[in-house]
């Protein structure tokens, strides 16, 4: 349950990530990804509605909100910069470093107590290569240039840290109430983008045509969140944050798929590596 659960938030995050860079193309990655996270508000609350989940939020940080508050904060900048990134140039560039975010959480688990077996570690290691080679690090290709070329790099960076800290206090609020940490993370994010649409007197422009795509990118986005939060109460928090980076592949495949970016050698030795650690820690 709790592998499928992780598994299942690469494959939403993935997807979304893929059409909101294209998106960030054409507009602002904070207007797309402000406009988005409104979205994903709109599916947390009525869930929470439907379900009858509503628990009183408190200050504390044992409980959900105040974790959901850092980790919507945290994932709204990582959002920015990975958005960015993938709209400065090939996908390949910002989404290997970006699946690195799940050092951060992984060594909060272990530095908390938490143990796998020696072969789900083994797993766990090929997968992580495995999603940092299949979504096509192309670093030499950087190193053509230098001014442009950075910047991609920094972003990719950017978000990883960004990410890494939401990842960690969305496992954190998931052990009172994934569905609420999820709708509070939404609801820290959409703060921001209203009083930054209010500074600006701003919308970022986005025309309406890609509402129904913002749509399914926020709804995405919230759902790949609330997927890996339940993954971290059902099995151990080390594996279902693995399993939940290796979104790039799925972005990496799509952009093979639809933008006729080419795969080179190394992005299939990483698909393989991926599969191979998902099936060692499913067997560990």
């Amino acid at each position: 349950m709790a592998t499928l659960l992780a598994l299942l938030s690469s494959l939403l995050w993935g997807s979304a990530d893929y059409l909101a860079g294209n998106l960030s193309k054409k507009y602002q990655a904070l207007a797309v990804t402000g406009i988005s996270q409104i979205f994903g508000l709109a599916v947390g609350l009525s869930a929470v509605i439907v379900t009858g989940a509503y628990i009183r939020p408190t200050l504390e940080f044992s409980g959900y909100f105040i974790s959901g508050v850092i980790a919507g904060l945290a994932g709204f900048i990582g959002l920015i910069s990975l958005y960015a990134g993938l709209a400065t140039g090939r996908m390949g560039v910002v989404a290997p470093i970006a699946s690195l975010s799940a050092i951060i959480p992984l060594t909060v688990a272990f530095i908390g107590g938490e143990r796998a077996s020696t072969l789900q570690l083994m797993g766990m290691a090929i997968a992580l290569l495995g999603a940092f080679l299949a979504s096509g690090p192309e670093f030499r290709a950087q190193a053509e240039g230098v001014g442009a070329t950075m910047k991609p790099v920094l972003l990719g960076f950017l978000a990883a840290i960004f990410f890494g800290i939401s990842l960690t206090f969305l496992w954190r609020g998931s052990d009172t109430e994934p569905l609420l940490t999820m709708t509070s993370m939404r609801v820290a994010s959409v703060t921001v983008v209203l009083l930054l649409a209010l500074a600006f007197r701003s919308t970022g422009g986005v025309s309406g045509n890609y509402i129904p795509l913002l749509i399914f990118i926020g709804s995405a986005d919230f759902l790949a969140n609330l997927a890996l939060g339940i993954a971290t109460t059902k099995g151990l928090v080390s594996i279902a944050m693995v399993l939940g980076s290796l979104f790039p592949i799925v972005t990496a495949l799509l952009a093979f798929k639809f933008l006729q970016e080419r795969l080179h050698k190394i992005q299939y030795l990483g698909v393989f590596a991926a599969v191979a650690g998902v099936a060692t820690i499913a067997i560990g």
